[in-house]
């Protein structure tokens, strides 16, 4: 945008790059700004794409962000299919190509897995097999070039103020869906393993307890046990989603200000390749290093789930 509209700012630009396209329901009655500069006048309530950063915020809770839907679900179907013809096409000779890669990260995950979690759940591996290949590859969209695959969607639609985000995990929602997910799948698997009266016990049992003989203390002991643990819990998806998402939001704000680089001239434009080139090269390691994070915390917190404390009080 910036090299191609002289009138768009280094501001706008970063603003545009940084708005994912947004579809909610406008009021009715709510004043929108055109393109042209007019103002028109929504008749009744409208599901719409958002014209603006202040629109996508007007539509609320409620609001869907299709490009990161869009990519996360395409990509995630991709490693669907690839797996899959991997498997049918799998043969017991020596592995070559595809199959190769595969099974070495296959092999990779699975013995991650073994070293962390020490129970048996068939879940827990496929469950983590999935989740780092994925994150691996949202993460891995963030090497296009931040105009690319956003010029091909405003060439398409027609539409060339079209907000496009391709990197699904610099969405915060994005991030924090798949943590709350885990936090979730951790509560059902602490409550299957230990009985919802464990895990209770647990909540309010920890770290602080009274022995028998001063079983009074605990009217005070349980309520702080259960803020403490409370605050502990609630906080591990939380840390977990913010964790990948300010990782790789920082990586793309990166590439966004070194691509202003390509409008000011052809020597800083050159310059500008040479640090896009390095970042990318440098944030290969970010975004799998991001991806092996997750999966890892993922597979402690599924440990951490079916310990079963035994104390006698």
């Amino acid at each position: 945008m910036a090299s191609s509209e002289g009138t768009v700012s280094a501001t706008d630009y970063i603003q545009h790059h940084l708005q994912n396209m947004t579809y909610g329901k406008l009021p009715a009655g709510y004043h929108r700004h055109q393109a042209d500069g007019t103002m028109s006048v929504l008749e009744q309530d409208t599901w719409t794409l958002a014209h603006s950063s202040a629109e996508a915020k007007d539509m609320g809770f409620m609001a869907l962000h299709l490009d990161s839907l869009g990519w996360g679900l395409f990509l995630a179907l991709l490693l669907g299919f690839t797996f899959r013809r991997v498997a049918k096409t799998a043969s017991s000779d020596t592995p070559r190509g595809l199959q190769s890669f595969v099974e070495l990260i296959f092999d990779f995950i699975n013995s991650t897995v073994s070293d962390i979690f020490h129970h048996k759940n068939r879940f827990v591996a496929p469950m983590a097999l999935t989740i780092f290949t994925w994150v691996f590859m949202m993460n891995l969209m963030d090497l296009f070039p931040v105009d690319w695959l956003p010029f091909v969607a405003q060439k398409i639609s027609g539409d060339s103020h079209l907000f496009f985000k391709v990197v699904p995990t610099t969405d915060p929602n994005v991030t924090l869906g798949m943590s709350i997910t885990v936090f979730l799948l951790m509560i059902g698997f602490s409550i299957k393993e230990k009985g919802a009266w464990g895990f209770i016990k647990e909540l309010t049992c920890h770290p602080f307890f009274a022995p028998p003989k001063l079983w009074y203390l605990n009217i005070i002991l349980v309520p702080i046990n259960f803020l403490l643990e409370t605050v502990a819990l609630i906080a591990k998806p939380i840390s977990l989603g913010l964790r990948l998402f300010g990782n790789m939001y920082a990586g793309e704000m990166i590439f966004i200000l070194i691509a202003l680089l390509f409008s000011v001239g052809l020597v800083l434009g050159l310059v500008g390749g040479l640090l896009q080139w390095a970042w990318a090269v440098f944030h290969i390691l970010v975004i799998t290093l991001q991806a092996f994070i997750f999966m890892v915390l993922t597979t402690v917190y599924m440990a951490m789930a079916h310990d079963i404390h035994d104390e006698e009080h």
